[in-house]
């Protein structure tokens, strides 16, 4: 009898093993601001050619990511930021209101993203409040002349968040 106590442990700590849940995975957020735009005046100007190259550098650059959505607001310059990535990944562009509150949209990315990454393509006076919603944490203003900034927020499966701060090159 005493032979069978060790394997009745190694079983019972087996059997403890298999039945552990794994750690959720982390959510991973990317948000940028749209691409160099056309300066004509309007309220919807489209993208200029470095805009567009910039926009598919955004595309090279997050070719090999797990992307599950992405996100922009309904103008043009934002959508045509987003355009080649979402094209790459198979996505359809999702669209947001960009006058939505910035904590609403936050919650309803961490709700509907959970363990996911996702891009979200906005303005200079959007994306900082959408990160620190994200992370409520505290992100710097954005000028009208930045267009080369990436936010990360990545939030983990205890909810507790960090954000990097990069350039598009």
């Amino acid at each position: 009898m005493k032979p069978a106590l060790p394997v009745l442990l190694a079983l019972a700590l087996l059997g403890g093993c298999a039945t552990a849940t794994p750690p959720a995975p982390a959510s991973t957020f990317i948000l940028v601001r749209h691409a160099e735009k056309v300066g004509d005046g309007s309220d919807d100007p489209a993208l200029t050619e470095a805009g567009r190259v910039r926009a598919d550098a955004l595309a090279r650059r997050f070719a090999d990511a797990p992307l599950s959505s992405v996100y922009s607001t309904g103008y043009r310059r934002t959508q045509q930021t987003a355009a080649p990535t979402a094209l790459a990944h198979e996505l359809t562009v999702v669209t947001y209101a960009a006058k939505q509150p910035a904590s609403e949209f936050a919650g309803l990315l961490r709700r509907e993203h959970a363990g996911q990454q996702v891009l979200v393509v906005g303005h200079s006076n959007t994306i900082p409040d959408i990160a620190a919603a994200l992370c409520a944490c505290r992100v710097a203003a954005m000028p009208e002349t930045e267009y080369d900034r990436l936010i990360t927020v990545r939030i983990d499966a205890t909810g507790q968040a960090t954000l990097e701060e990069s350039r598009q090159r």
